[in-house]
């Protein structure tokens, strides 16, 4: 349990029997564990600074509380988590009239950050311990969510079919997603020297691997890089989706890999594939100007391109003829080609 909801128990007369109601409502509801405990601990703020259960507050008192979080530059998530806790807290206890008027939440659509990859390449070659090399190549090279990588047991890795088993994903949906030629060889040779039990990456006590384990192995891996981007594990899932549809392949596809539920989720890394690729000159200005690569095939085989090319040649041929007519005074100047 957290430490600040630990606190609310201890101060907040009722808050402890609240917190076991809550968290029975949410395992109930199919909510994973991180969304309890993100609830949790914004209510037990609350709780803390009235001193009061949040379910006995009034309207304007939960106003007052949020005006200070946003006057104190709180971060957006804790904002956020305060607002969805404290409407599911009030569904929960019978109380939904109140829970209608709290403040609706617009997603900020923002742009993931992306690594390109130079920096992917970088950042692999920076770790000294195997195991968090094998944890960042398993991130980008699978596009594995924090939560997901940490649960990962040695019966999920498929050397036979190529493939790992996710289970319990966001939504506990499970999936396959296919490894490549280099992670095999790479998460052999990981099992051969560390030899894990059960776990695929274990943690203190033999049990799983800590979200701050997979958050500390990117950023010792970053520190010794110079990439300037803010990296997180989930800017390597971001990077995965981003190449896979560089490289060709399709939405759909990359939405399943995924694990999205609605493919407007995954319609994001179109908007990225476009921004790092965007034209900053005008197309009219190389439609008739054959690239070097392709001049010498062009050159073989006739195309449209080479039509165009050759009909601007005849233009332009045409357009000096006349303008020596005129200039000779012999005859009158044609106005068609």
């Amino acid at each position: 349990m957290h430490t600040i909801v630990q606190r609310a128990c201890r101060e907040v007369s009722g808050f402890q029997s609240l917190c076991l109601r809550l968290e029975k409502k949410i395992l109930i509801t199919g909510k994973s564990m991180s969304t309890l405990h993100n609830y949790m601990r914004c209510v037990a703020h609350l709780a803390l600074h009235f001193q009061s259960l949040p379910t006995l507050l009034t309207l304007d008192q939960i106003e007052d509380y949020l005006f200070i979080l946003k006057k104190r530059g709180a971060a957006e998530s804790f904002f956020k988590h305060t607002v969805y806790g404290m409407r599911f807290l009030l569904r929960a206890e019978g109380l939904p009239d109140r829970a209608i008027k709290l403040p609706s939440l617009k997603n900020k659509r923002k742009l993931p950050v992306v690594l390109s990859k130079k920096e992917v390449q970088e950042l692999l070659q920076a770790p000294i311990l195997l195991k968090h090399r094998v944890i960042i190549a398993i991130l980008y090279g699978c596009g594995l969510r924090c939560q997901e990588i940490r649960k990962l047991q040695i019966q999920d890795i498929d050397f036979e079919r190529n493939m790992i088993h996710i289970r319990h994903g966001k939504g506990r949906k499970d999936r396959y997603v296919p490894m490549g030629q280099l992670l095999i060889n790479e998460i052999k040779n990981y099992l051969v020297r560390d030899k894990p039990v059960k776990w695929l990456f274990n943690g203190k006590n033999y049990k799983g691997y800590s979200p701050q384990g997979i958050q500390l192995a990117v950023r010792e891996a970053l520190r010794k890089t110079s990439i300037s981007k803010k990296v997180s594990p989930h800017t390597l899932r971001h990077t995965y989706a981003t190449h896979l549809l560089e490289q060709g392949l399709d939405i759909v596809s990359i939405k399943e890999l995924l694990g999205h539920s609605f493919i407007e989720t995954t319609m994001v890394y179109l908007h990225v594939v476009m921004k790092n690729n965007t034209v900053v000159f005008s197309p009219l200005d190389t439609l008739f100007i054959p690239e070097k690569s392709e001049s010498v095939e062009k050159s073989k085989h006739p195309s449209f391109f080479n039509e165009n090319y050759t009909y601007l040649n005849v233009l332009q041929q045409r357009a000096a003829n006349r303008l020596q007519r005129v200039a000779e005074g012999n005859r009158q100047i044609e106005f068609s080609f």
